[in-house]
């Protein structure tokens, strides 16, 4: 049974119609454009300067002159991200391994700040994928040592959290030292969150946050984690770290806000089910963990749950965000949201009746220029007809390829905007 009533309208609804629609409301809510503007304050007197980085951060710049007309500042976002601003400068460079146009253009921001005053106002925009857009490499680190702690950091299968620990302690301008850089000028910080539990000192590697980790602790994730990295960061990470503790009075003037986060998005895209006749749950908005394991458990919830539906029943929905992780074995082209449906199809083994989305909401999954994927019970008979094995490409962390093979990726294109996660599991009586 591939299809569903809409026990509202008593129409037909087509599952990956339905699942396409949830995750586009996941993503028009947390567009800057429709959203920021309810979080900007009167515009300051004095001087106003506006920076931020990030893949949403020209989108939040272009709602901040939507707003208050042209301003002075400067924003660096992914390449393909930039958006028409009336004076805030956007300066495009290279998400997830940083390049020479991010360092020259975190160097030129942290100039932009130095000297303000108390009676002026830094407005910082930051969202997902400002720790690789703001670069600058602590002690006698090069751009391409810098490049290749990036790339291991992100091959190595450690949660977000404990990968930005290392890169704060290897930045001049993550953990609170861009905000310290402004001091005594005030600073507000508007976030949107793609991190799980929406710490702000997690977004973007926290250039506005001050941090209360060390160089010592930095140095413990690389060796649980097995990950190498160029003697010149590990020098660094044996020195004085840069990082702004807490209670540091360069802090004392800055207010950090999240004003979009994962679960905004997931009660919409829950509200919009539910009009449609569908009962939905949402598992939570922060999940982690390694992408086949956890839809492996999704898959097992998920078969229970049809187990008792009785016939006729509402379908049922399973909702959740978070970021989860790819530990990188293949050298196949994936990420984790395609890696997790893939990982979902095969335990789901053509159950009929289950259909599931699962997207990154920036529009970009992993080491690809796609969303991530859809699955259905045809999903495995599709890539027997098309000559593809799934566990091979499991295996192998190609859960792009597999997907492009058969047709089943989702691709939407720069979305301007990161709440991270989104996977929806729609389940009908069968």
């Amino acid at each position: 049974m591939d299809a569903c009533e809409d026990k509202t309208m008593n129409t037909p609804i087509d599952p990956p119609t339905v699942l396409r629609d949830l995750f586009d409301r996941a993503v028009a809510v947390a567009d800057p454009m429709q959203s920021l503007h309810h979080a900007l304050p009167a515009r300051a007197q004095g001087r106003l300067v506006v920076v931020g980085a990030g893949k949403a951060s020209a989108r939040m710049a272009e709602a901040v002159e939507a707003v208050y007309g042209p301003c002075e500042g400067l924003v660096i976002t992914r390449y393909g991200y930039g958006r028409p601003c009336q004076g805030i400068e956007i300066v495009e460079a290279a998400h997830p391994v940083p390049d020479e146009a991010g360092l020259a253009a975190t160097a030129r921001m942290l100039d932009l700040v130095a000297g303000l005053g108390e009676g002026d106002m830094v407005l910082a925009l930051i969202s997902g994928g400002a720790s690789a857009l703001l670069v600058q490499p602590a002690g006698d680190m090069t751009l391409p040592q810098k490049q290749a702690v990036n790339a291991a950091l992100l091959a190595s299968g450690a949660p977000i959290g404990q990968m930005n620990v290392v890169r704060k302690h290897l930045s001049r301008v993550k953990g609170g030292q861009l905000a310290a850089a402004a001091y005594p000028a005030r600073l507000l910080a508007l976030m949107i969150s793609d991190v799980p539990g929406d710490d702000p000192g997690q977004i973007g590697s926290g250039p506005t946050v001050g941090e209360a980790s060390t160089p010592a602790e930095a140095r413990a994730i690389l060796e649980r984690f097995g990950i190498e990295v160029p003697d010149a960061a590990m020098a660094a990470l044996n020195n004085q770290s840069g990082v702004i503790a807490p209670d540091d009075i360069r802090l004392s003037r800055v207010e950090n806000v999240i004003y979009a986060a994962p679960s905004q998005s997931l009660a919409a895209a829950a509200d919009l089910a539910r009009a449609q006749g569908i009962a939905p749950q949402i598992l939570g908005d922060a999940l982690e963990g390694e992408a086949r394991e956890v839809a492996r458990a999704h898959a097992n919830e998920a078969l229970a749950i049809q187990a008792d539906l009785a016939a006729g029943a509402a379908p049922a929905l399973l909702l959740s965000g978070g970021e989860l992780t790819v530990t990188r074995r293949g050298d196949g082209v994936g990420g984790p949201n395609a890696e997790y449906a893939l990982a979902l199809a095969l335990a789901l083994d053509g159950a009929a009746g289950i259909h599931a989305i699962a997207c990154d909401t920036d529009g970009v999954d992993g080491a690809a220029e796609v969303a991530g994927a859809v699955i259905g019970p045809e999903t495995l008979a599709k890539a027997q007809a098309a000559g593809r094995d799934p566990h091979r490409a499991l295996d192998r962390n190609d859960a792009h390829g597999f997907f492009g093979a058969i047709g089943d990726q989702v691709v939407t294109g720069p979305t301007l905007t990161n709440v991270n996660d989104f996977r929806a599991i729609l389940i009908e009586p069968v």
